[in-house]
């Protein structure tokens, strides 16, 4: 595919490491480096899939986890003295997780307090801590785009097989999709993000979509947001647009 999408909204790795932590609920201080380096190369396979411009410091971590893990697959020293000297390869990682996230929720702190600050009553949008009051009130939690990257993980194998190899004429793109998502919008404010592929015939419109919606997101057209962490994401037109052309 030739359409590459460039995000403001993109996050590090080390954003994407505590979002699989957190999703996983796994103890920070006892990574299983394994599972973690397995499942992160699989979020940046589907990275290069999309197309998302990668940054290099995605690559150096990628690095990082192979090398701890090759460290951890060393046999261990006979000797005890050695052993106790003998530094966890986690150890680095740790800390430098536990003091980014610090520092993240020291600024989602501080974005609260000028939030509450501004605004005496909750205004319809983003409020604070990353939350969104849609139109009729009811409030979210924005997405991450790892949040994305999981639930478009999820809608991409449940593409049946088949249509992978089957040659079909693409006869739409990203722009043809923006504009479809804009009419069913137009009609509901809020669409579940996994109905938005239910006509979708091959692996290629299944991308196709979900590049229109980040490129919606990059507009800030839309917002992306879960009722729960974790839990179901729709796309709910950003009713700060809605409200200023009202």
């Amino acid at each position: 595919m030739s359409y590459k999408v460039k995000l403001n909204i993109f996050e590090g790795p080390l954003d994407l490491l505590l979002f699989l932590i957190k999703r996983d609920k796994i103890d920070i201080y006892d990574i299983p480096i394994s599972n973690i380096t397995k499942q992160y190369l699989e979020y940046l396979e589907l990275m290069k899939l999309l197309d998302l411009e990668i940054a290099g410091e995605f690559l150096v971590m990628a690095a990082t986890l192979m090398h701890i893990k090759s460290k951890m697959l060393l046999p261990q020293e006979e000797n005890e003295e050695e052993e106790q000297e003998e530094e966890d390869p986690r150890e680095e990682l740790v800390r430098r997780l536990l003091e980014y996230k610090k520092f993240k929720d020291a600024a989602e702190r501080l974005q609260g307090m000028r939030e509450e600050q501004k605004d005496v009553f909750l205004r319809r949008g983003t409020g604070a801590k990353g939350k969104v009051v849609a139109e009729d009130g009811t409030e979210y939690f924005e997405a991450s785009l790892f949040d994305l990257i999981t639930a478009f993980r999820k809608v991409l194998k449940e593409v049946p097989k088949e249509t992978f190899h089957k040659v079909i004429r693409n006869e739409f793109t990203v722009s043809d999709k923006i504009h479809d998502i804009y009419h069913l919008l137009a009609k509901k404010p809020r669409i579940y993000f996994s109905s938005l592929f239910g006509d979708a015939r091959n692996k290629d419109e299944v991308i196709t979509i979900f590049l229109a919606i980040l490129e919606l997101m990059k507009m800030r057209e839309v917002i992306v947001a879960q009722k729960e962490f974790f839990g179901e994401i729709e796309v709910i037109r950003n009713p700060e647009l809605v409200r200023s052309s009202s």
